[in-house]
């Protein structure tokens, strides 16, 4: 039996599932967007800000700021990313990586380069829509580098987050086949990253590809940790995650381990995110809405965490699940700075995704 028939018998059809994790990964992402600035809002101030708007527990996106606030501003995207006022899908890198790696596949299929990664970038993402270790590839990119030094040259942010938010495109595409898609995020990343940044991509990849199919959130976590190095600091760090877990500690108890152990990796690194992330998925317990709020109230970059978090979520979930507060504000609909996708429908994506998927099944 192949892993999209396994998928299928667990209850859930394939194209729900790729269907949820698209609409996790949006969700996700614009549920921590407005709070995006680790070093500004942490966890503490995230949760007096809920807690002042009486959103405690979270069960929906961020509230907007009460007339008398007095902490931190949001970021200036808020307002189209708050309760009340989403009317689609904000534009956002956490998306626009997803989208590319669909155009990519579709395009060049999965036997693409790191070369043709590149070359996508240069047709289809606006530079001043890249960020840190993908801004300095683009430029190096543009003066003439080839990959590996287009991840080295000038590039201080190598293992920054970036890979790991582009990867779930080959977890989608690969349900049930999580080395699959590891191998696929990583001729992805090494454009970008090294080190534990192209660890990231590997591992949501695996993570995303293994939800597809392990019964539980800890299983598809176990899972994950297989296709990187066991003895790489992402590697122990997420096994440090799911032992504090195992033992028991609450959930504020257990980051408060973690951000002690990767103090000093500041708040975009993939290490302690990826223990963010961890921590959400497993505290969350299957629960989609914990799950995303859990995972974005423990700060650091929250859309990216919450995007993440969401896809794997939503995976397991399916789209017919995800409860209607997450889903419905979204209308369907994309906002996108990938030249040719801007206003593209989200069943549209997932439909694409899919064919993709069944390819190889």
């Amino acid at each position: 039996m192949s892993a999209v028939d396994t998928a299928v018998d667990a209850g859930q059809g394939l194209a729900d599932r790729i269907l949820g994790g698209w609409l996790g990964r949006i969700a996700g992402n614009m549920l921590g967007k407005p709070v995006e600035q680790g070093e500004v809002w942490t966890r503490d101030r995230i949760d007096r800000y809920l807690r002042a708007a009486g959103a405690l527990p979270l069960t929906d996106y961020l509230p907007e700021p009460a007339v008398d606030h007095d902490g931190p501003p949001l970021r200036p995207e808020w307002r189209s990313c708050v309760r009340g006022r989403i009317h689609g899908s904000c534009r956002d890198d956490d998306v626009d990586y997803a989208i590319l790696g669909l155009d990519l596949l579709e395009t060049h299929g999965f036997d693409f380069t790191t070369e043709q990664v590149g070359e996508l970038w240069l047709l289809r993402l606006p530079y001043l829509q890249t960020f840190t270790a993908e801004r300095a590839a683009y430029r190096n990119l543009a003066n003439g580098l080839k990959p590996p030094l287009t991840a080295t040259y000038g590039n201080p942010y190598q293992e920054w987050i970036g890979a790991l938010i582009r990867a779930d495109i080959h977890g989608w595409t690969s349900p049930g086949d999580p080395r699959r898609a590891a191998s696929l995020a990583r001729r992805d990343a090494v454009l970008s990253h090294t080190g534990n940044g192209v660890y990231g991509a590997m591992w949501a990849a695996a993570l995303i590809a293994a939800a597809f199919t392990t019964p539980t959130v800890r299983a598809a976590v176990d899972t994950a940790l297989t296709v990187i190095p066991a003895g790489s600091r992402l590697a122990r760090t997420v096994r440090r995650t799911v032992a504090l877990h195992e033992a028991g500690l609450p959930w504020e108890d257990t980051l408060d381990v973690l951000a002690d152990e990767t103090a000093g990796l500041g708040w975009i690194h993939t290490v302690p995110n990826a223990a963010v992330i961890t921590a959400g998925l497993l505290y969350g317990g299957g629960d989609f809405t914990r799950t995303l709020a859990l995972t974005v109230r423990a700060g650091l970059d929250t859309d990216s965490n919450g995007a993440t978090a969401g896809s794997v979520a939503g995976v397991m979930t399916g789209a017919a699940a995800v409860p209607a507060q997450w889903k419905d504000p979204l209308e369907d609909t994309v906002r996108s700075a990938v030249f040719g996708f801007d206003g593209i429908s989200v069943s549209e994506l997932a439909e694409r995704t899919l064919r993709l998927a069944l390819l190889d099944a």
